[in-house]
């Protein structure tokens, strides 16, 4: 199995149905009480792009497409119709709109994360297949455009030597990114008579970590 750094269809994402899943054991105790306990140190997120194939020519294009990985064989990025972005919908990217971290002088390596909260609790998502050309980096509240290099299929940002970020500053960035996915069947089935009628195939797609 590979990872293939192709995008689904852009056009056949924008109407899509689904978003981040959890799993978490629940015990009820006998004085009523319950134990939880959460298996998955993040979501995984889960999508149908049946409902965006509104033609005969999307359809075919998601056929190319599923056949071009081999069905659930291969990953491939997929562009989240709601969350793509460091920052919030309709906003625009700024190079702080995400803490990647606090300089020591020495680390040169840091991961994009996306984060998500409110005053209870704060989760950071690892952010591992960013887009070409987005990625923006700031030092302490000023962005910088050299001396780092950004790796586009782990999301990892990497200072180049001497240009380690100084003790106790505050790194930051803004991106756009794909979800890394596969297909979550190795079947498709296809009934004209009823996609002409409105009713559309079931293509589910699964995160996966590539």
């Amino acid at each position: 199995m590979a990872f293939h750094e192709q995008r689904f269809p852009l056009r056949l994402s924008l109407t899509t149905s689904g978003g981040p899943g959890r799993q978490t054991d629940i015990v009820s105790l006998s004085n009523g009480r319950e134990a939880r306990n959460r298996r998955w140190r993040f979501s995984r997120r889960r999508y149908d792009v049946g409902i965006s194939v509104r033609s005969v020519a999307d359809l075919y294009a998601v056929l190319e497409f599923f056949e071009a990985r081999g069905g659930q064989l291969h990953g491939f990025r997929f562009r989240d119709p709601v969350d793509f972005s460091s920052a919030r919908p309709g906003e625009a990217v700024t190079p702080l709109d995400q803490f990647l971290g606090t300089g020591d002088d020495e680390t040169s390596v840091f991961q994009l994360v996306k984060g998500y909260g409110d005053g209870a609790a704060v989760e950071r998502r690892p952010v591992v297949k960013p887009v070409a050309g987005s990625v923006r980096v700031a030092i302490d509240g000023v962005e910088v455009t050299e001396g780092f290099s950004v790796d586009l299929t782990t999301g990892i940002v990497t200072f180049a030597v001497g240009h380690a970020p100084e003790e106790g500053a505050e790194i930051r960035a803004g991106f756009d990114y794909d979800v890394p996915v596969r297909f979550d069947t190795d079947r498709i089935e296809i009934d004209l008579e009823a996609f002409r009628a409105g009713r559309i195939p079931s293509i589910p797609l699964i995160e996966v970590m590539p």
